[in-house]
């Protein structure tokens, strides 16, 4: 059973950047593609990144331009580097596989407010 451990969230100032990281109690991110989600208050879990074994990325137009995704399968980790956050950005951010979510880890909590 994977698990999944996400950090490097917190509170930041609106136009401010942040760097998550995520990692798994196993190596996976080798053979999957992977994705990192964000579920803001009294909203549904949405997937705004995802990249694929072969590095191509994929982004919701919410944050296209300002979030880039990455992966460092060495080091069994994957990253997301969010720039310009904005209020709208604030959620419990996860990663998980792009297909097929595993078991949730606990997340990250991103707060973007002045």
């Amino acid at each position: 059973q994977v698990r999944f451990m996400e950090s490097g969230g917190g509170l930041v100032q609106p136009g401010g950047s942040l760097r998550l990281s995520c990692t798994a109690s196993v190596s996976i991110f080798s053979f999957y593609a992977m994705g990192w989600y964000r579920q803001a208050p009294g909203k549904q879990r949405e997937l705004v990144a995802t990249i694929s074994i072969g590095g191509s990325t994929n982004y919701a137009d919410s944050v296209k331009g300002r979030f880039t995704i990455s992966r460092d399968n060495a080091k069994n980790t994957v990253y997301l580097q969010m720039n310009s956050l904005k209020p709208e950005d604030t959620a419990v951010y996860y990663c998980n596989t792009a297909q097929s979510p595993r078991e949730w880890g606990q997340g990250t909590q991103v707060t973007v407010s002045s």
